[in-house]
């Protein structure tokens, strides 16, 4: 496998194939454990820390809105369209990424972080510093006491940037931690 089909195969993976890599990607790089229970991903044995594991993949927004009139034609669309974005063009396109399901009493850190077409950037932030600063929203679905979400989008992604940021990975860094 190159870096280019690492990359390709994971803008295309489903939601928990996803996740898998991203837990499997974290726990490499910080030297993590399995969780202790099923309330969060990894365990940091060394800081004794619960840790949660959050990731998505940056695509430009959609050209056309998904209505039913059209649905055939959006799906027809998506095949053909490279939705992707590169780093150093993130102010250039409309995006949203939403971390979403943060259950903050259940972990200690969060490592969150972006698939770009030609980087990966990971976030780290202690369950007690997500707050307004980064527009968290203890309001994602009805009755779900405790659960919240947040967005790094081109309105957002420069304060994850400014106090965030863990580290920078490239496809061929990826590839090496994942082999």
């Amino acid at each position: 496998m190159d870096a280019q089909t690492l990359r390709e195969g994971i803008f295309a993976l489903n939601t928990r194939r996803f996740g898998s890599v991203t837990e499997v990607m974290i726990k490499r790089l910080g030297k993590l454990q399995d969780g202790r229970n099923q309330f969060h991903d990894l365990y940091d044995d060394i800081k004794r820390h619960r840790v949660e594991v959050k990731f998505s993949v940056v695509s430009k927004k959609a050209k056309m809105p998904v209505r039913e009139d059209n649905v055939l034609q959006c799906i027809e669309q998506a095949i053909d369209q490279n939705r992707m974005v590169p780093l150093a063009r993130w102010r250039e396109f409309e995006f949203d990424c939403n971390i979403q399901q943060v259950k903050r009493a259940e972990f200690d850190v969060l490592y969150y972080g972006l698939f770009f077409s030609d980087k990966v950037l990971i976030f780290s932030i202690e369950s007690g510093e997500i707050g307004p600063q980064i527009y968290y929203s203890d309001k994602q679905h009805k009755g779900n006491v405790g659960e919240g979400q947040f967005h790094l989008n081109q309105d957002t992604l420069q304060i994850h940037l400014d106090r965030y940021l863990y580290k920078e990975l490239t496809y061929e860094e990826l590839l090496e931690l994942l082999s």
